[in-house]
């Protein structure tokens, strides 16, 4: 499906995909897709939604029950009572309360590279303590 960067598109509830979606511009989805979305579009999922698959997009706005990873260049909203099992990543990212989450989240508004860790002094080794001397006659 395509559409002009300008254009708002909707699939509604009775709406059911297997396969990869591409868009531009916004699109409002309620539907089932059992697939993967690809967009740097704006996607909003409605209440009715259950996807099995993978999203990307520019930012994600989430209800319904979604299995797979979402990762967005923006930001991920996911609103109360959403289902989601999967790792996040966002620049931005707002969980409501009474949401279902599963999985890791990353969210680098800065695009911070991870640095090692500052490492603390180990302790040196302990000397053993020397043995009881036993004189044998």
């Amino acid at each position: 499906m395509s559409a002009n960067s300008t254009g708002k598109n909707v699939l509604n509830s009775d709406v059911e995909i297997k396969g990869h979606l591409k868009f531009a511009g916004e699109l409002t989805f309620e539907g089932k897709l059992d697939g993967e979305i690809h967009t740097d579009g704006v996607l909003t999922l409605g209440d009715s939604t259950v996807i099995n698959g993978n999203i990307a997009a520019q930012s994600v706005l989430v209800r319904g029950k979604i299995t797979g990873n979402i990762s967005a260049k923006e930001k991920i909203e996911i609103k109360a009572k959403a289902e989601v099992f999967g790792d996040i990543r966002a620049t931005k990212l707002a969980i409501e309360e009474g949401v279902i989450f599963v999985g890791k989240t990353e969210v680098n508004p800065n695009k911070v590279s991870p640095t090692a860790l500052p490492t603390r002094p180990t302790e040196p080794p302990k000397a053993p303590e020397p043995a009881a001397k036993s004189v044998v006659r």
